[in-house]
């Protein structure tokens, strides 16, 4: 089968398509012939081996998992002994390692039958961004309805589900991104956008429940100004070490001193329960990825490369080879 890795930390040209041997399931495991996968920052994150810090688990001077690759929608083409959850024809999406490939396996845990009425490209834009989006928004900013949501960086791949899951909860949801997606951010249930290059958010005056920032790019004080007495701030992205360290450090700090609070989101787990949530809410059409481009995986270099510049409305998609005899 064919495969993407990467045996140094880099950029996307550390990349490459190599013949690999077709993985083998173990018993709780499923063998998913690839139909597509996302991209996602955690895959550039990885392969540049950054923030450093992360190489302490990763691997120091080589990534010691040289696979790349969370999301996964595909067909099962084996079950391990102990799997009795799924069958072979079975259509499915979740998340895996490796999924950057055209064949890859994961555990029974982590997977759901693809909602009928999304596509292999749709199931696999949703995982990784969408568990980011609903944990942070359900988890740590416990949104209700009838509750002020703004959502920095609406248009991009955690913030276009962020905008639909706070719809979804009832909130009235603010969205920010640039001049380009104002109309996208509007599609996806927005009820007030902000142009982030003619307006300044954090200054306007205006004040929120909850601010879900899946960019990290302002100031804790700047949180502070945008939030109601009691509001939450929970930052899912970072656009730097230096931001990074400050949420870390002065949001916990902030969050002690009076009623708001800033705080960071930290990984997403991927529970199948999350899983289940999140595939209801696609069947019903309250939530619909995103998606502005498809790549074939011999061009996965150039989607992380794509998704790495900041500007990809939505998700980015990578199809495996040789899956077209896959449809219906």
């Amino acid at each position: 089968m064919q495969a993407i890795t990467f045996s140094n930390y880099g950029s996307a040209e550390v990349l490459r398509l190599v013949q690999a041997e077709k993985p083998t399931p173990t018993d709780h495991q499923v063998l998913v012939r690839v139909h597509a996968a996302s991209a996602n920052p955690l895959d550039w994150h990885r392969m540049r081996g950054a923030p450093f810090i992360a190489r302490l688990s990763e691997g120091l001077l080589k990534p010691r998992d040289t696979r790349l690759g969370a999301d996964i929608a595909g067909r099962v083409e084996a079950v391990g002994s102990q799997v009795t959850a799924f069958h072979p024809g079975d259509d499915v999406f979740g998340t895996c390692s490796g999924s950057l490939a055209e064949y890859a396996c994961a555990g029974e845990d982590r997977l759901a039958l693809k909602p009928a009425n999304l596509s292999f490209e749709a199931a696999a834009a949703v995982p990784v961004a969408a568990f980011t989006a609903l944990q942070g928004l359900r988890d740590k900013a416990h949104v209700r309805a009838g509750q002020s949501v703004l959502v920095n960086g609406a248009a991009g791949g955690v913030g276009s589900f962020a905008v639909q899951i706070a719809k979804a909860y009832g909130a009235e949801v603010t969205g920010v991104c640039s001049t380009g997606k104002l109309a996208l951010a509007y599609s996806i249930g927005a009820d007030h956008v902000v142009d982030y290059t003619q307006e300044d958010f954090t200054r306007s005056g205006r004040q929120y429940d909850v601010i879900y920032d899946a960019v990290g790019n302002r100031s804790v004080s700047d949180y502070k100004r945008a939030l109601n007495p009691q509001g939450i701030c929970v930052v899912a992205g970072f656009t730097s070490l230096p931001r990074l360290f400050e949420h870390m450090v002065l949001g916990p700090r902030l969050s002690r001193t009076g009623g708001k609070q800033v705080g960071l989101q930290g990984m997403a787990a991927t529970p199948k329960n999350d899983l289940l949530a999140i595939k209801a809410l696609l069947e019903t059409g309250k939530v619909v990825p995103v998606i502005d481009r498809c790549y074939p995986l011999r061009e996965a270099a150039e989607a992380i490369r794509y998704l790495e510049e900041g500007h990809a409305r939505g998700k980015v998609i990578v199809t495996a080879a040789g899956a077209d005899d896959m449809a219906p």
